[in-house]
């Protein structure tokens, strides 16, 4: 029988209230270190790697203003400076000071120290049965509150996905794939009016991407999808695909299309089952041997 939505509810609530007690969210002296754990979470975030304000923001999902007043009272402590990016004047970068790294190794382990006596009192299956279901609910509640965003083709991040995109199918074709000028061809097709490049978001790092461009009157095209083979399993890839279907739509486009390879059995599948259809030949792409549509609402 499935879960009705209220049971669904109460039994994450429930949990939530269980884990946040026995971790110790509530305290105002979180791990005895004389700080709420909000001022303990940004510096642990910070102590990962010298980071941009923005960035830290993004992965601690906090506003501007809580965030500021975090990074002052950790300044205050001396535990975190501030900085202008070289590169890029109007970024700030914050990084741990000496006492701050000091400060941090401490957090760590104590967190570290908690955690195994959480588990303590388990015996070894048990544990091993809590490690694996908190590793499914995490990748879960990643993919519930992945999110999409646009970027041209020349960020870093795209490049990235890109670049491991193409390395992927070159491995799955039989003879290889040459992707040519990909670069000045992503700029051409997705940085215009015409077109856009999406990176999907899971937690702090990109996990995948895709693009469109209009090839004909009121139709577009997805290209370069990709997700991450760690993050197979989630259901992303079909986000992915209806968050490029919607972004078509809304540039006015009544029906899109695609191409892909006999050797993409799972990719395939997944367009058949959100509704594409096969058509005949529209584009001279050598290595594309099935080529779909789907009209839009």
């Amino acid at each position: 029988m499935r879960t009705s939505n209220a049971e669904a509810v109460d039994t994450l609530r429930r949990f939530s209230r269980l884990f946040t007690a026995k971790i110790g969210v509530l305290d105002e002296d979180f791990l005895g270190r004389d700080r709420p754990l909000g001022e303990s979470r940004t510096l642990f975030e910070i102590g990962r790697g010298t980071a941009a304000v923005t960035d830290l923001r993004d992965r601690l999902g906090l506003d501007s203003g809580y965030l500021s007043r975090l990074l002052r009272q950790l300044e205050s402590a001396g535990l975190v400076v501030t900085s202008a990016d070289p590169e890029d004047g109007r970024r700030r970068l914050v990084s741990l000071t000496a006492a701050g790294q000091a400060e941090w190794t401490v957090l760590d382990g104590l967190s570290n120290r908690r955690i195994e006596g959480l588990m303590e009192p388990l015996g070894a299956r048990q544990a091993a049965r809590l490690v694996a279901l908190v590793a499914e609910g995490h990748d879960l509640i990643a993919a519930a509150t992945a999110t999409f965003t646009r970027a041209p083709s020349s960020d870093p991040e795209a490049i990235r996905a890109m670049s491991a995109y193409f390395d992927e199918i070159d491995r799955v074709f039989p003879d290889g794939f040459d992707p040519g000028d990909w670069r000045a061809e992503s700029a051409a097709a997705f940085d215009g009016e015409n077109g856009a490049f999406v990176l999907l978001h899971l937690a702090d790092r990109v996990v995948g991407c895709g693009g469109w461009q209009t090839i004909d009157t009121g139709v577009g095209e997805i290209k370069r999808m990709w997700l991450d083979p760690a993050a197979r399993g989630l259901g992303l890839g079909r986000r992915l695909l209806a968050d490029l279907e919607d972004r078509v739509a809304e540039h006015g486009h009544r029906a899109v299309r695609l191409d892909t390879n006999e050797n993409l059995g799972p990719a395939i599948a997944m367009y058949e089952a959100a509704g594409y259809r096969r058509v005949p030949r529209y584009n001279d792409n050598p290595y594309a041997t099935h080529f779909f549509e789907k009209h839009l609402v």
